[in-house]
Protein backbone atom coordinates (compact mmCIF):
# COMPACT_ATOMS: atom_id res chain seq x y z
CA UNK A 1 0.00 0.00 0.00
CA UNK A 2 2.20 2.82 -1.32
CA UNK A 3 0.85 6.35 -1.68
CA UNK A 4 2.11 9.42 -3.53
CA UNK A 5 1.49 13.14 -3.09
CA UNK A 6 1.77 15.16 -6.30
CA UNK A 7 2.42 18.79 -5.41
CA UNK A 8 4.02 17.81 -2.12
CA UNK A 9 5.76 21.17 -1.69
CA UNK A 10 2.62 23.31 -2.01
CA UNK A 11 0.20 24.52 0.68
CA UNK A 12 -2.23 21.63 0.30
CA UNK A 13 0.48 19.01 -0.26
CA UNK A 14 2.18 19.94 3.00
CA UNK A 15 -1.16 19.98 4.76
CA UNK A 16 -1.88 16.46 3.47
CA UNK A 17 1.39 15.36 5.10
CA UNK A 18 0.25 16.91 8.39
CA UNK A 19 -3.07 15.09 8.17
CA UNK A 20 -1.38 11.77 7.32
CA UNK A 21 0.88 12.13 10.34
CA UNK A 22 -2.01 13.03 12.65
CA UNK A 23 -4.43 10.37 11.41
CA UNK A 24 -1.79 7.65 11.03
CA UNK A 25 -3.29 6.29 7.81
CA UNK A 26 -1.86 2.83 7.22
CA UNK A 27 0.49 2.66 4.23
CA UNK A 28 3.82 1.06 3.42
CA UNK A 29 5.79 3.66 1.50
CA UNK A 30 5.32 7.38 0.86
CA UNK A 31 6.42 9.06 -2.37
CA UNK A 32 6.60 12.84 -2.62
CA UNK A 33 6.32 14.16 -6.16
CA UNK A 34 6.52 17.67 -7.63
CA UNK A 35 7.71 19.64 -10.64
CA UNK A 36 11.28 19.53 -11.89
CA UNK A 37 12.16 22.75 -10.04
CA UNK A 38 11.33 21.07 -6.71
CA UNK A 39 12.80 17.66 -7.55
CA UNK A 40 15.67 16.74 -5.25
CA UNK A 41 14.48 18.87 -2.35
CA UNK A 42 14.00 17.18 1.00
CA UNK A 43 10.96 17.04 3.29
CA UNK A 44 10.87 15.52 6.78
CA UNK A 45 7.89 13.29 7.59
CA UNK A 46 7.64 11.42 10.89
CA UNK A 47 11.33 12.01 11.50
CA UNK A 48 12.38 10.54 8.16
CA UNK A 49 13.82 12.51 5.25
CA UNK A 50 12.10 12.14 1.88
CA UNK A 51 13.47 13.36 -1.42
CA UNK A 52 11.08 14.97 -3.89
CA UNK A 53 10.72 13.00 -7.13
CA UNK A 54 10.19 14.59 -10.54
CA UNK A 55 6.60 14.23 -11.76
CA UNK A 56 7.72 13.96 -15.38
CA UNK A 57 9.43 10.61 -14.90
CA UNK A 58 7.97 9.17 -11.69
CA UNK A 59 6.76 5.56 -11.93
CA UNK A 60 3.21 5.45 -10.54
CA UNK A 61 2.88 1.69 -11.09
CA UNK A 62 4.31 1.17 -7.60
CA UNK A 63 1.62 3.37 -6.05
CA UNK A 64 -1.95 2.46 -5.04
CA UNK A 65 -3.31 5.95 -4.29
CA UNK A 66 -1.98 9.28 -5.61
CA UNK A 67 -3.10 12.58 -4.13
CA UNK A 68 -3.00 15.35 -6.74
CA UNK A 69 -2.65 18.84 -5.25
CA UNK A 70 -0.71 20.72 -7.91
CA UNK A 71 -3.49 22.63 -9.68
CA UNK A 72 -5.84 22.07 -12.59
CA UNK A 73 -3.27 22.26 -15.37
CA UNK A 74 -1.18 19.48 -13.83
CA UNK A 75 -4.27 17.36 -13.25
CA UNK A 76 -5.40 17.92 -16.83
CA UNK A 77 -2.00 16.84 -18.16
CA UNK A 78 -1.19 13.92 -15.86
CA UNK A 79 -4.18 12.61 -13.87
CA UNK A 80 -5.70 10.27 -16.45
CA UNK A 81 -2.28 8.88 -17.36
CA UNK A 82 -1.54 8.21 -13.70
CA UNK A 83 -5.03 6.74 -13.21
CA UNK A 84 -4.06 3.88 -15.53
CA UNK A 85 -1.68 2.74 -12.78
CA UNK A 86 -3.33 3.81 -9.51
CA UNK A 87 -6.31 5.61 -8.06
CA UNK A 88 -6.10 9.41 -8.20
CA UNK A 89 -7.68 11.69 -5.58
CA UNK A 90 -7.66 15.08 -7.28
CA UNK A 91 -7.81 18.35 -5.34
CA UNK A 92 -8.09 20.59 -8.40
CA UNK A 93 -11.27 21.82 -10.08
CA UNK A 94 -10.53 20.02 -13.36
CA UNK A 95 -12.63 16.85 -12.87
CA UNK A 96 -15.26 18.08 -10.42
CA UNK A 97 -18.13 18.33 -12.87
CA UNK A 98 -17.11 15.33 -14.98
CA UNK A 99 -20.13 12.99 -14.85
CA UNK A 100 -17.79 9.98 -14.76
CA UNK A 101 -15.83 11.28 -11.75
CA UNK A 102 -17.44 11.19 -8.29
CA UNK A 103 -17.20 14.46 -6.34
CA UNK A 104 -16.89 13.42 -2.72
CA UNK A 105 -17.25 14.70 0.82
CA UNK A 106 -17.21 11.38 2.70
CA UNK A 107 -19.60 12.48 5.45
CA UNK A 108 -22.12 13.54 2.82
CA UNK A 109 -22.02 11.21 -0.21
CA UNK A 110 -19.52 8.38 0.30
CA UNK A 111 -21.89 6.00 -1.50
CA UNK A 112 -20.87 7.66 -4.78
CA UNK A 113 -17.46 5.98 -4.40
CA UNK A 114 -19.11 2.77 -5.59
CA UNK A 115 -19.25 4.25 -9.08
CA UNK A 116 -15.66 5.11 -9.99
CA UNK A 117 -15.22 4.86 -13.77
CA UNK A 118 -11.99 6.71 -14.59
CA UNK A 119 -10.12 5.64 -11.45
CA UNK A 120 -10.28 9.29 -10.40
CA UNK A 121 -12.09 10.79 -7.41
CA UNK A 122 -12.50 14.56 -7.16
CA UNK A 123 -12.28 16.76 -4.09
CA UNK A 124 -14.71 19.72 -4.06
CA UNK A 125 -13.91 23.38 -3.77
CA UNK A 126 -12.96 24.26 -0.18
CA UNK A 127 -15.92 26.62 0.26
CA UNK A 128 -18.30 23.92 -1.02
CA UNK A 129 -16.90 21.22 1.26
CA UNK A 130 -17.60 23.07 4.49
CA UNK A 131 -21.02 24.20 3.25
CA UNK A 132 -22.34 20.74 2.35
CA UNK A 133 -21.15 19.27 5.66
CA UNK A 134 -23.35 21.81 7.44
CA UNK A 135 -26.23 21.33 5.01
CA UNK A 136 -26.36 17.52 4.88
CA UNK A 137 -27.96 16.75 8.28
CA UNK A 138 -30.47 19.57 7.79
CA UNK A 139 -31.37 18.49 4.25
CA UNK A 140 -31.99 14.95 5.48
CA UNK A 141 -34.51 16.22 8.02
CA UNK A 142 -36.16 19.27 6.49
CA UNK A 143 -35.35 19.18 2.70
CA UNK A 144 -33.59 22.29 1.43
CA UNK A 145 -35.33 24.26 -1.30
CA UNK A 146 -33.05 27.27 -1.70
CA UNK A 147 -29.79 28.67 -0.31
CA UNK A 148 -28.34 32.18 -0.48
CA UNK A 149 -24.70 32.07 0.60
CA UNK A 150 -22.11 34.80 0.96
CA UNK A 151 -18.53 33.71 1.53
CA UNK A 152 -15.70 35.46 3.32
CA UNK A 153 -12.68 33.57 2.01
CA UNK A 154 -9.13 33.72 3.26
CA UNK A 155 -6.20 34.48 0.98
CA UNK A 156 -4.77 30.97 1.47
CA UNK A 157 -7.45 29.78 -0.95
CA UNK A 158 -5.29 31.30 -3.68
CA UNK A 159 -2.03 29.69 -2.54
CA UNK A 160 1.18 30.76 -0.82
CA UNK A 161 1.87 33.84 -2.97
CA UNK A 162 -1.40 35.57 -1.99
CA UNK A 163 -0.70 34.77 1.67
CA UNK A 164 2.71 36.40 1.38
CA UNK A 165 1.21 39.38 -0.43
CA UNK A 166 -1.30 40.03 2.37
CA UNK A 167 1.56 40.19 4.87
CA UNK A 168 3.66 42.42 2.59
CA UNK A 169 0.76 44.76 1.82
CA UNK A 170 -0.15 45.06 5.49
CA UNK A 171 3.40 46.20 6.29
CA UNK A 172 3.34 48.70 3.42
CA UNK A 173 0.01 50.19 4.52
CA UNK A 174 1.17 50.57 8.11
CA UNK A 175 4.34 52.26 6.88
CA UNK A 176 2.29 54.50 4.54
CA UNK A 177 4.05 53.17 1.46
CA UNK A 178 2.66 52.67 -2.03
CA UNK A 179 1.00 49.33 -2.82
CA UNK A 180 0.93 47.45 -6.10
CA UNK A 181 -1.25 44.32 -6.15
CA UNK A 182 0.17 41.23 -7.82
CA UNK A 183 -2.18 38.37 -6.97
CA UNK A 184 -5.37 40.38 -6.41
CA UNK A 185 -7.42 42.73 -8.56
CA UNK A 186 -7.30 45.37 -5.82
CA UNK A 187 -5.50 45.98 -2.54
CA UNK A 188 -6.30 43.13 -0.14
CA UNK A 189 -4.78 44.55 3.07
CA UNK A 190 -7.50 46.29 5.12
CA UNK A 191 -9.95 45.67 2.30
CA UNK A 192 -12.41 43.10 0.91
CA UNK A 193 -12.66 42.09 -2.75
CA UNK A 194 -15.99 40.75 -4.10
CA UNK A 195 -14.24 38.81 -6.84
CA UNK A 196 -12.72 35.30 -6.75
CA UNK A 197 -11.72 33.63 -10.04
CA UNK A 198 -12.79 34.83 -13.48
CA UNK A 199 -16.15 36.35 -14.45
CA UNK A 200 -18.63 34.42 -16.56
CA UNK A 201 -21.00 35.99 -19.09
CA UNK A 202 -23.87 36.10 -16.56
CA UNK A 203 -21.88 38.21 -14.09
CA UNK A 204 -21.14 35.43 -11.61
CA UNK A 205 -17.55 34.44 -10.98
CA UNK A 206 -16.28 30.93 -11.55
CA UNK A 207 -15.94 30.48 -7.77
CA UNK A 208 -19.62 31.30 -7.28
CA UNK A 209 -20.68 28.91 -10.03
CA UNK A 210 -18.48 26.18 -8.51
CA UNK A 211 -20.40 26.44 -5.25
CA UNK A 212 -23.73 26.18 -7.06
CA UNK A 213 -22.83 23.29 -9.35
CA UNK A 214 -20.80 21.30 -6.83
CA UNK A 215 -23.45 21.55 -4.10
CA UNK A 216 -26.04 20.23 -6.53
CA UNK A 217 -23.77 17.34 -7.57
CA UNK A 218 -22.80 16.37 -4.03
CA UNK A 219 -26.02 16.98 -2.13
CA UNK A 220 -29.10 17.29 -4.36
CA UNK A 221 -29.61 18.57 -7.91
CA UNK A 222 -33.00 20.02 -6.91
CA UNK A 223 -31.50 22.57 -4.52
CA UNK A 224 -31.39 26.16 -5.79
CA UNK A 225 -28.28 28.04 -4.67
CA UNK A 226 -26.97 31.51 -5.37
CA UNK A 227 -23.58 32.68 -4.08
CA UNK A 228 -21.48 35.80 -3.68
CA UNK A 229 -17.82 34.99 -3.01
CA UNK A 230 -15.59 37.55 -1.34
CA UNK A 231 -11.87 37.53 -0.57
CA UNK A 232 -10.98 39.00 2.83
CA UNK A 233 -7.64 39.87 4.52
CA UNK A 234 -7.47 36.70 6.62
CA UNK A 235 -4.66 34.16 6.22
CA UNK A 236 -6.49 30.87 6.80
CA UNK A 237 -10.12 29.68 7.20
CA UNK A 238 -13.19 30.50 5.13
CA UNK A 239 -16.41 31.86 6.61
CA UNK A 240 -19.88 31.66 5.11
CA UNK A 241 -23.22 33.28 5.85
CA UNK A 242 -25.96 30.92 4.67
CA UNK A 243 -29.65 31.70 4.38
CA UNK A 244 -31.60 28.48 3.90
CA UNK A 245 -35.23 27.87 2.95
CA UNK A 246 -36.63 24.42 3.82
CA UNK A 247 -39.70 22.57 2.64
CA UNK A 248 -40.53 21.40 6.18
CA UNK A 249 -40.85 23.27 9.42
CA UNK A 250 -38.18 22.99 12.11
CA UNK A 251 -37.26 24.11 15.61
CA UNK A 252 -33.90 25.62 16.51
CA UNK A 253 -33.34 22.83 19.03
CA UNK A 254 -33.80 20.27 16.23
CA UNK A 255 -31.33 22.19 14.05
CA UNK A 256 -28.69 22.42 16.78
CA UNK A 257 -29.04 18.76 17.70
CA UNK A 258 -28.81 17.62 14.07
CA UNK A 259 -25.71 19.71 13.41
CA UNK A 260 -23.88 18.92 16.64
CA UNK A 261 -24.41 15.18 16.24
CA UNK A 262 -23.25 15.09 12.60
CA UNK A 263 -19.69 13.93 11.91
CA UNK A 264 -17.45 16.87 11.11
CA UNK A 265 -19.73 19.56 12.59
CA UNK A 266 -19.44 21.44 15.85
CA UNK A 267 -21.99 23.96 17.07
CA UNK A 268 -20.69 27.04 18.90
CA UNK A 269 -23.78 29.18 19.28
CA UNK A 270 -24.03 31.19 22.47
CA UNK A 271 -25.88 34.46 22.28
CA UNK A 272 -23.21 36.32 24.21
CA UNK A 273 -20.15 38.35 23.28
CA UNK A 274 -17.70 35.96 21.62
CA UNK A 275 -20.11 33.04 21.66
CA UNK A 276 -19.44 32.15 18.04
CA UNK A 277 -16.60 30.85 15.89
CA UNK A 278 -14.23 32.99 13.83
CA UNK A 279 -11.46 32.07 11.35
CA UNK A 280 -8.77 32.19 14.03
CA UNK A 281 -10.48 29.55 16.17
CA UNK A 282 -11.12 27.31 13.17
CA UNK A 283 -7.51 27.32 11.92
CA UNK A 284 -5.87 23.96 12.44
CA UNK A 285 -9.12 22.28 13.48
CA UNK A 286 -10.80 19.38 11.67
CA UNK A 287 -14.36 20.47 12.39
CA UNK A 288 -16.70 22.77 10.52
CA UNK A 289 -18.00 25.23 13.09
CA UNK A 290 -21.58 26.52 13.00
CA UNK A 291 -22.71 29.63 14.85
CA UNK A 292 -25.36 32.38 14.78
CA UNK A 293 -28.18 29.85 14.34
CA UNK A 294 -31.44 31.76 14.03
CA UNK A 295 -34.75 31.75 12.23
CA UNK A 296 -35.35 33.97 9.21
CA UNK A 297 -38.84 35.28 9.82
CA UNK A 298 -39.06 36.90 6.37
CA UNK A 299 -39.71 33.56 4.66
CA UNK A 300 -41.50 30.37 5.58
CA UNK A 301 -39.16 27.75 7.08
CA UNK A 302 -36.15 30.07 6.84
CA UNK A 303 -32.85 29.66 8.73
CA UNK A 304 -29.60 31.63 8.99
CA UNK A 305 -26.22 30.04 9.78
CA UNK A 306 -22.62 31.23 10.15
CA UNK A 307 -20.20 28.51 8.99
CA UNK A 308 -16.42 28.61 9.54
CA UNK A 309 -13.75 26.07 8.62
CA UNK A 310 -10.02 25.77 7.91
CA UNK A 311 -10.03 25.77 4.10
CA UNK A 312 -6.62 24.15 3.70
CA UNK A 313 -7.51 21.40 6.14
CA UNK A 314 -11.26 20.66 5.99
CA UNK A 315 -11.73 21.88 2.44
CA UNK A 316 -8.72 20.20 0.89
CA UNK A 317 -6.19 18.00 2.72
CA UNK A 318 -8.43 16.42 5.35
CA UNK A 319 -11.22 15.73 2.88
CA UNK A 320 -8.77 14.08 0.47
CA UNK A 321 -7.32 11.84 3.18
CA UNK A 322 -10.80 10.94 4.41
CA UNK A 323 -11.68 9.89 0.85
CA UNK A 324 -8.65 7.58 0.92
CA UNK A 325 -9.67 6.23 4.34
CA UNK A 326 -13.17 5.51 3.08
CA UNK A 327 -11.79 3.66 0.06
CA UNK A 328 -9.37 1.64 2.19
CA UNK A 329 -11.98 0.79 4.81
CA UNK A 330 -14.13 -0.57 2.00
CA UNK A 331 -11.21 -2.64 0.67
CA UNK A 332 -10.74 -0.52 -2.45
CA UNK A 333 -7.12 0.12 -3.35
CA UNK A 334 -7.30 1.24 -6.98
CA UNK A 335 -6.42 -0.85 -10.01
Amino acid sequence: MDIAIVGATGNVGRKILEVLEKKELSFDNLHLVASSKSAGKKIIFKGKEYEISNLENFDFSKVKIAFFSAGGKISEKFAEKVAKSCLVIDNSSYYRMDPDVPLIVPQVNSEALRNIKKNIVSNPNCSTAQLVIALKPLHDLFIIKRIVVSTYQSVSGGGKAPMDELIDQTKLVLNKQKIKSKNFTKQIAFNVIPHIDVFSDNGYTKEELKMTNETKKILDSKIDLTATCVRIPVSVSHSESANIEFEKSFTLDEVRKALDSFEGCKVIDERTDGGYSTPIEAEGKDETFISRIREDKTIKNGLNLWIVSDNLLRGAALNAVEIAETLINNNFYGK
